[in-house]
């Protein structure tokens, strides 16, 4: 590929889809019209051409295969090749292939073969392994204080969650630790009331909720801020938040224990609670408040994808509602062999299921539909310790202390960590990092972001 141009950017939003979403070309602007002579196609339609080659590669073979595709498309001729230093080109493809929509580099083409790279790296299991620890908290006298029950990951910061309520975030590029944040104190019903159940995490803004129903919230892009309550919970009449998960746009919060309210919904720029309802966890109840005094299994998992939707499951079922509507449910599905919960997750497009037996399942969100299947291996004897974890184009699994790696396009499985932690508490990846922690308190770190 030629090097970029300096050409100024131009257009709008050109489709926020990821690799199998919507998402459409974003044309030329009025001085960028077609035109033609001599028979030479004229390059906003080469342009378009090269898009939707790139973008059908990336659906039929995969993400990474739309470079390869793009090289053919230059290579065609001098009036081609010269359309690969268009930067509105550059900025389609790298929000329809890689969902980005914020560039982060001097030019959208260095965006794009950024996240080439990056992914490139995940793919053939090129990393930076390192280890983060949790600052020794002298005043903690409870004894399940090192258990993590939450990892976040952003462009710069790692946030790990405890059972005490605190939450240790991570500057991820000095791996240095940047502050520790705890919930107040007030009354609560059980020893782990206080326990973190959810954190949503950007470069610029902390929120955390907890067991009990608080959801408390800080800025971080300038320094150390206050920990502010954002919401009071109220465990007796909304039951046990089980889950907590979020956007820009929205939070979502899953109860246990009181039947009708599985679901919170608010507009999270507002802070406004916009819907409560749903009966995914009703049978649960018991464990929901079972939850608060003793270490019980994830009674379930709610996550928010790229189309104003949210996918949610129980160890039983998975449903699909629309955030936006009032939690209207667009989809649902039993699964006999059952679902292990902690394996449950989901990226912009694609949830990853794991029924009780290790058989895995990559699914559309759209409509639960497979889209690929891969086993994993000695599931059944790990009674329940398995953990999962999804980005754009790997499914990440933690069992019997290692951690394995499969691509989501096609299932096939790609390669182990080289590195062996023992057991794990909680597990998270985006499409730079991986993230574990460990029983005694370490977290794991593996890097795959492409050097600058």
């Amino acid at each position: 590929m030629s090097t970029s141009s300096s050409e100024e950017v131009e257009g709008g939003d050109g489709g926020g889809g990821g690799g199998g979403g919507g998402g459409e070309f974003e044309g030329p602007s009025s001085r960028r019209r077609m035109r033609s002579s001599n028979g030479v196609w004229p390059e906003p339609f080469v342009e378009a051409v090269a898009f939707q080659v790139a973008v059908d590669t990336s659906l039929i073979v995969g993400r990474l295969a739309a470079a390869q595709a793009l090289c053919n498309v230059f290579q065609v001729c001098s009036t081609w090749r010269a359309v690969s230093r268009s930067e509105l080109l550059w900025q389609n493809l790298t929000r329809r292939i890689w969902d980005v929509g914020r560039l982060a580099h001097n030019t959208w083409r260095e965006e794009y073969v950024y996240r080439h790279r990056t992914a490139s790296n995940f793919r053939s299991r090129r990393c930076v392994y390192s280890n983060l620890y949790i600052p020794t908290d002298h005043n903690n006298n409870n004894n399940d204080g090192l258990s993590c029950r939450r990892l976040a990951l952003s462009d710069h910061h790692l946030a790990a969650g405890f059972s005490d309520g605190a939450v240790h975030l991570f500057h991820l590029p000095s791996r240095l630790h940047f502050s520790t944040f705890y919930p107040p104190y007030r009354d609560r019903i059980g020893r782990f009331s206080s326990s973190v159940s959810g954190i949503i995490l950007s470069d610029v803004r902390l929120v955390f909720a907890t067991l009990d129903g608080d959801i408390h919230s800080t800025v971080i892009d300038v320094g150390v801020t206050p920990l502010r309550r954002a919401y009071m919970g109220d465990v007796v009449n909304d039951g046990v938040l089980v889950d907590f998960t979020g956007s820009n746009r929205w939070w979502v919060g899953l109860y246990a224990g009181v039947p009708g309210r599985a679901f919170h919904i608010w507009n999270s720029e507002t802070e406004e609670l916009v819907f409560i309802g749903g009966t995914l966890t009703d049978p649960e109840a018991v464990f929901g408040w079972h939850s608060l005094t003793e270490t019980t299994d994830l009674i379930g998992r709610v996550r928010v994808t790229s189309h104003e939707n949210a996918v949610a499951c129980t160890s039983l079922r998975v449903i699909v509602f629309d955030l936006a509507n009032q939690g209207i449910v667009l989809g649902e599905q039993d699964f006999r062999r059952g679902i292990t919960v902690a394996s449950f997750d989901a990226n912009n497009e694609s949830t990853l299921i794991t029924d009780s037996r290790g058989l895995a399942t990559v699914r559309r969100v759209v409509d639960l539909e497979e889209i690929c299947r891969f086993t994993i291996r000695g599931a059944s004897q790990q009674r329940g310790r398995i953990l999962g974890c999804v980005n754009g184009g790997y499914g990440v699994v933690f069992g019997g202390g290692v951690i394995r790696v499969w691509e989501i396009e096609h299932g096939g499985y790609l390669y182990s960590f080289r590195e062996r932690i023992g057991e794990c508490n909680a597990l998270t990846a985006d499409e730079s990092c991986v993230a574990a922690c460990s029983p005694d308190g370490i977290l794991h770190l593996w890097d795959f972001r492409a050097q600058q």
